[in-house]
């Protein structure tokens, strides 16, 4: 079977409780009507905010649409105040989970090492880690790609077996009026693709101010892609997610 092709979407901290509930059922309509979602060539996951997480499960259930979360403990129980554990994140029903992301390193100091525990964490419980990975600074793919492979051997050093998505969001890419060059992202995402190739069901997608029309410039190394604000309007992610069905 040819393995589906991902559309994930986080929501950051855009949307409050109640227009993020508008938005999650406007994407369960889509998905309900969408021939490629229901079939399972194209496969889509919704990362809320952690306050609306469990009534986005509830929303979205009888669709195939995967509900994550943009964070994770390290731990899973114990006197960490303010932080929400795994077990408590598959509990409620989330199956994906955002992990490394460029913010959650900049803005509160996550290092290497916090991510490879946030890693297995997500691992541990069943929640298949979306593990972001990226180059500050513009380079050659090749430069590029040895950053992000340190960033990824980093993450997956001793972690479970499981399902990890990888997304490939250059640091200087997200936010800016262009993504980065298809032919970059694609020799980048070759060697990312073969660094989890043993993991069985485990993709590559790309992240950096993706939009309409850059999936079908990707190519086969790249699994699919993961919107930010684009995708606030539902017409425009369903405009992508007709964009997955042709490729898939």
């Amino acid at each position: 079977m040819t393995s589906p092709t991902l559309v994930g979407v986080s929501l950051k901290m855009y949307f409050g409780h109640a227009q993020t509930l508008d938005w999650i059922s406007k994407v369960g309509e889509l998905a309900r009507r969408h021939p490629a979602v229901q079939d399972g060539s194209v496969e889509v996951f919704v990362i809320p905010g952690f306050v609306s997480l469990a009534a986005s499960v509830g929303v979205l259930e009888g669709t195939p649409v995967l509900v994550g979360a943009q964070d994770l403990a390290t731990e899973d129980a114990g006197a960490f105040t303010g932080e929400v554990s795994g077990v408590e994140l598959a509990e409620v029903g989330a199956r994906v989970v955002e992990v490394g992301h460029a913010e959650r390193r900049a803005l509160f100091g996550e290092t290497d090492e916090i991510v490879a525990k946030k890693t297995s964490a997500a691992l541990r419980n069943g929640l298949a880690p979306v593990l972001c990975v990226g180059e500050k600074t513009r380079s050659t793919p090749e430069d590029a790609a040895t950053e992000c492979l340190r960033q990824l051997d980093s993450a997956l050093d001793g972690a479970p077996a499981g399902r990890v998505i990888v997304a490939y969001e250059p640091v200087w890419a997200i936010g800016a009026a262009e993504p980065a060059a298809p032919a970059y992202v694609r020799s980048v995402c070759a060697r990312l693709h073969a660094a989890v190739a043993d993991r069985p069901n485990s993709a590559v997608i790309y992240g950096g101010s993706a939009g309409p029309g850059l999936l079908a410039e990707l190519g086969g190394e790249v699994d699919g892609i993961f919107l930010g604000r684009f995708a606030h309007d539902t017409d425009a992610l369903g405009r992508v997610l007709d964009e997955a069905a042709a490729r898939a």
